[in-house]
């Protein structure tokens, strides 16, 4: 386990041959202010956006700079760990994202659904970047991954578990549990109390088109740890799955040791 600053580079880390380091860690805000010169454009704060609960919190759909849009898909370790702390809100509840997991499709991540090309299931990890790869798992539940990288460039970050701040008692309705800290402390749970499932595969989580909408953190996300992918079949010791250091919400990490097969 990696345990990250920051604005730290670990200093060691087990990567295997072809693996990139992991660069800094990018802290952003809310609230950000519309750029646009188009004054057609409109914001959040002007009611172009969809429901996202109580949660005030403008956002300029207009004119998204998100530095993790523009990322190389190389980068994916990087922007994965740039995604912690974001605000993931669709069908009246928010979720703060708390723990993630890169995965490349450049030829490289023998456990990204991307490694061998493009196939009908995964031709929506290969862009563009900032919408959702949605796949089913055991037959009956749906996971999460946010694409980035360039388009053609095959990378995703999957959403692997998150703390809900907004919409809490809907979200407590599609998920009986019996701590709130186990609404979506897992990529399934996760969407389950946003209520997605494969209808939302290629939809947009950054201008307001598809039915959930990704947004910067409010506070700046503080320490992270970065170790093993839970369940990979191969590439297992990568540390490629990033988490905020300390919170309740994060899932349990359990190696794959019977499952043929990628992700």
């Amino acid at each position: 386990m990696l345990r990250l600053e920051p604005s730290a580079t670990p200093k060691v880390a087990p990567y295997p041959p072809g693996w990139a380091p992991i660069g800094r860690k990018h802290v952003y805000s809310g609230g950000r202010r519309c750029r646009s010169r188009d004054r057609t454009a409109r914001c959040v704060a002007e009611n172009s956006t969809p429901s996202v609960g109580s949660d005030p919190t403008p956002v300029c759909l207009a004119d998204r700079v998100d530095p993790w849009l523009h990322a190389p898909a190389e980068a994916v370790a990087e922007t994965a760990r740039s995604l912690l702390g974001w605000r993931l809100s669709a069908n009246d509840v928010t979720v703060r994202l708390t723990e993630v997991e890169a995965y490349s499709g450049l030829g490289t991540d023998p456990a990204s659904h991307a490694h061998r090309g493009v196939t009908g299931r995964n031709r929506v990890m290969f862009g563009p970047p900032g919408v959702l790869y949605v796949y089913q798992i055991y037959g009956m539940h749906f996971c999460a991954n946010v694409v980035c990288g360039p388009e053609g460039q095959a990378s995703a970050v999957l959403l692997r578990a998150g703390e809900v701040v907004d919409g809490l008692e809907l979200a407590r309705s599609r998920r009986r549990v019996r701590r709130d800290r186990d609404l979506a402390s897992g990529p399934a749970k996760l969407m389950q109390v946003l209520a997605l499932g494969r209808e939302a595969n290629g939809t947009s989580v950054v201008d307001g088109t598809g039915p959930a909408l990704l947004r910067p953190p409010i506070d700046e996300v503080g320490a992270i740890e970065a170790g093993p992918r839970v369940g990979v079949t191969s590439a297992h010791d990568v540390p490629w799955r990033f988490w905020i250091e300390g919170d309740p919400t994060v899932s349990a990490y359990r190696r794959h040791t019977v499952r043929t097969g990628t992700r």
